[in-house]
């Protein structure tokens, strides 16, 4: 894991990668559980029997936006910044969805950081980020995200 003091210290490694995650298996009750909070209960999801019939492999799949919502997650593995009073996503210049997670599969997030710009009272960081999936060719995700670090 990548430690800093403060926020201003991240301007040297614009342009370097700062890390990889762990590895997370996506287990069929994370899935299941997003269906919940989401509301999104697509058969693809959530489904075994028809996903055993009807899916590549036989397997349900995570959805795209659960994918995301793990990039935070996985990069307070990767980044700590130590003297903050917050720190707070600004959003997404860019995402795609390249490839599905099956049930079952283990992700883990690639992070470099593209920019860093200050601003009144602290500092915005533009991280390019790949979810990588075990075993396979192309990546899960990737994405643009912005995140705002206060002093």
């Amino acid at each position: 894991m990548l430690e800093v003091e403060f926020a201003s210290e991240m301007k040297q490694y614009v342009g370097q990668k700062v890390g990889s995650s762990d590895w997370l298996t996506i287990d069929q009750k994370r899935i299941d559980d997003f269906a919940a909070v989401s509301g999104d209960h697509n058969w693809i999801h959530i489904d075994r029997e028809r996903a055993k019939q009807q899916m590549p492999d036989g397997k349900t799949i995570a959805h795209g936006m659960l994918t995301l919502s793990l990039v935070t997650y996985l990069a307070s593995q990767i980044v700590r910044i130590k003297q903050r009073s917050r720190g707070v996503n600004y959003g997404q210049n860019k995402v795609r969805f390249v490839s599905p997670v099956q049930c079952g599969a283990r992700i883990r997030l690639h992070r470099t950081l593209e920019k860093y710009d200050e601003i009144e009272g602290g500092a915005r960081l533009t991280y390019s980020n790949t979810v990588e999936i075990e075993g396979v060719a192309k990546p899960a995700l990737v994405a643009e995200t912005l995140t705002i670090v206060y002093n």
